[in-house]
């Protein structure tokens, strides 16, 4: 049995003729596992957070998505397009147009992102969850159907069952504006409202609208060219494995991206916020690991007559320094582990009943309660790095007995 490690725990355990020593190495212990559990509840309720972003956009977006790099639109019936949507892992794709174009209703006028779709776009997607009133369609018959986002819907104070459409005024290609006649650049185009979506992104809810890609084509004059190919892969495929394939068959003309290359600048915020806070409750934590030091310090005074009698039996400085230096990851490893089991009881409590509330009026956001997801590589992380600011810490110390222990022999 390691002496050092057995004598440091019982001096941890003992008690002290100092009850000051004792008290500060609670104040430590308890410290630090307050300071874990913060950071693994924190970073646990940034990845509710990011699962719940992830959930509204992965029911609007495609598993794969393929732009051109240079230019805005391009043909896809070409033989390298059919060799690439052949492969085992796609499971359906759909085309889709977007450009600028200006709707009118009732004498409100709004810019938006005009986007055309396939009908394949509502099989892709789970546009039915992000609707909150009418119904998601896009042609009836002859009739063409637009669909509002939610922002987009209030301020031209439309909603579906009105009667009068929706004019649509879409810039036609190669067209100078007329200053005498500045209606000529447009071509007009009229839709009845189907429905209105949410996605509680003002980038989609405030400027979006959806038609059928036919009339887009129509409005802006072109033949079989898209903005985009949206692919839906099989339950199975691995979306990398996927991603790589297409991408080596299309080539560096083309961009194929996922769900996250998408949304990149959404989920890139959630990972700065995230991280941020986790480096402030870093440093909250390396002012708590420092009553460690003062803990050690008080500890080695008032063992002096024990250091001076091991000093005597013939004990070497390195097994004395151990001591203290074990005593010292007792206390951190001990306030690490109390810290993490009371996040993951916290966290598990959360998910289960939800008793920390965003709000107390129910309804008032998405969800109701902080969401929780708890990822076993963020406790990981938060294990190391507090493991590692602890031991670091306690070398200040154990250095300085060293030192002591070599002057005076």
């Amino acid at each position: 049995m390691n002496i050092s490690f057995f004598i440091a725990r019982r001096y941890l355990f003992s008690k002290k003729s100092h009850n000051a020593i004792n008290v500060i190495s609670a104040i430590s212990v308890c410290g630090i596992a307050i300071a874990t559990m913060a950071m693994v509840v924190v970073l646990s309720v940034f990845n509710g957070f990011g699962g719940i972003v992830e959930g509204m956009f992965s029911a609007f977006d495609p598993d794969l998505k393929v732009t051109v790099k240079e230019g805005k639109v391009f043909n896809y019936h070409t033989s390298t397009f059919d060799k690439a949507l052949q492969i085992e892992e796609i499971n359906m794709f759909s085309e889709s147009l977007e450009e600028n174009a200006l709707l009118t209703f009732d004498g409100q006028q709004v810019p938006v992102i005009l986007k055309g779709v396939s009908e394949d776009f509502n099989l892709m997607t789970e546009m039915e969850k992000l609707m909150i009133d009418g119904t998601f369609k896009l042609r009836e018959d002859v009739v063409d159907y637009v669909t509002l986002g939610a922002g987009l819907a209030i301020s031209l104070g439309a909603r579906p069952g009105f009667i009068y459409p929706i004019e649509i005024f879409a810039p036609k290609r190669d067209v100078k504006v007329n200053i005498a006649n500045p209606s000529s650049a447009f071509t007009t185009g009229y839709a009845q409202i189907g429905g209105v979506f949410s996605l509680n992104s003002p980038q989609y809810d405030d400027q979006m609208a959806i038609i059928p890609i036919s009339l887009a084509r129509e409005l802006l004059n072109y033949d079989n060219e898209v903005t985009s190919l949206n692919i839906k892969l099989i339950p199975t495929a691995s979306v990398k494995r996927a991603k790589r394939n297409i991408q080596g068959i299309l080539g560096n003309d083309f961009l194929v991206e996922d769900r996250y290359e998408q949304q990149r600048e959404s989920f890139r915020m959630l990972q700065i916020e995230k991280w941020v806070t986790f480096l402030i409750l870093a440093f909250i934590l390396l002012i708590a690991v420092f009553n460690v030091v003062g803990s050690l310090s008080m500890l080695i005074v008032e063992k002096k007559d024990d250091i001076k009698s091991f000093t005597n039996m013939g004990a070497s400085k390195t097994m004395i320094a151990n001591i203290f230096m074990y005593e010292g990851w007792l206390i951190t490893f001990i306030g690490i582990i109390a810290g993490i089991t009371i996040g993951l009881i916290l966290c598990l409590l959360q998910q289960h009943f939800g008793f920390i509330r965003l709000s107390d009026t129910p309804g008032a956001y998405i969800i109701d309660s902080y969401p929780v997801i708890v990822k076993i590589s963020d406790v990981l992380v938060v294990f190391s790095v507090v493991s590692l600011i602890g031991i670091l810490t306690v070398l200040y110390p154990v250095n300085n007995l060293r030192r002591k222990l070599e002057f005076n022999r």
